[in-house]
């Protein structure tokens, strides 16, 4: 056999082997792209006002991401925030409030670079449906008024609010001994639509929920501090990319016109 034949034959089978690597990747690449993505599984705590607009979101987000599985922990923004400093399991964190989420970045709780402003919200004065007495914050002071519902403030931030605003008016002095404390800012609705109080102070988007009370009120301008949302992924998540793909899509078109059509505010 000669050494040409042999030096050709050679370099026929290299170039043979060769495409079948290269083809053999190509396949594999596009057998891999084509198989389903993982189950994800995310935690989401959120402030309470969000529940009806996050659940809409959550349709939407899962249209495109049918592999990730979404479980909603609602509640008081202080008390969701308590949970995750003892460790339970979350991987978005979405308050009601700004005090909540900075408590939990200065112990170092957030993943960095993923804290950012979401929603915006109003802080309104509601009352039952049929009842006409009371027209502006200061009416609560009256002596006709004699329970008035707000969250508590140091766990609700819409109760954070409530005061600040009483405060401004200077009318929390006289109110005080009417104030009835709930968990959370649903709580307080719920106890203007049942009647068990002359009034309660709650968001602009939980008044607009229900049919069985009155907006009396919008509080002034300048009276508390900005009611802004702020979402973050927490540090121990087991699925970062996952939770930080879930928090892109809550600033995307479609989720920011569920939020307004809410009520809420969309950052900039």
């Amino acid at each position: 056999m000669s050494r040409r034949f042999v030096s050709r034959w050679l370099s026929g089978f290299a170039l043979t082997a060769l495409l079948v690597v290269v083809c053999g990747q190509l396949l594999g690449g596009s057998l891999v792209r084509s198989q389903p993505a993982r189950p994800v599984n995310l935690t989401v705590s959120a402030a309470i006002s969000l529940t009806n607009a996050l659940q809409d979101v959550q349709r939407l987000y899962r249209q495109n991401r049918s592999n990730v599985t979404l479980t909603y922990n609602f509640g008081a923004s202080g008390a969701l925030q308590q949970q995750i400093e003892q460790g339970a399991p979350v991987d978005i964190f979405v308050s009601a409030g700004s005090r909540q989420m900075e408590a939990l970045r200065a112990k170092d709780f957030l993943l960095p670079g993923t804290q950012r402003n979401l929603l915006s919200n109003r802080v309104v004065l509601v009352t039952p449906k049929n009842a006409s007495g009371i027209t502006n914050f200061r009416d609560l002071a009256s002596a006709g008024v004699r329970r008035i519902a707000i969250g508590e403030p140091r766990s609700v931030p819409a109760g954070q609010y409530a005061q600040e605003v009483l405060n401004s008016l200077g009318i929390a002095q006289q109110v005080q001994p009417k104030l009835v404390l709930a968990q959370n800012v649903r709580q307080v609705l719920s106890y203007v639509e049942t009647g068990n109080v002359d009034a309660g102070i709650v968001y602009l988007t939980d008044a607009r929920q229900s049919n069985r009370i009155r907006i009396a009120a919008f509080a002034p301008a300048n009276s508390h501090s900005p009611a802004v949302y702020p979402v973050a992924v927490i540090k121990s998540s087991r699925s970062p990319e996952a939770a930080r793909d879930f928090v892109q899509f809550l600033f995307s078109p479609r989720a920011r016109t569920t939020f307004e059509r809410y009520g809420f505010t969309t950052a900039s």
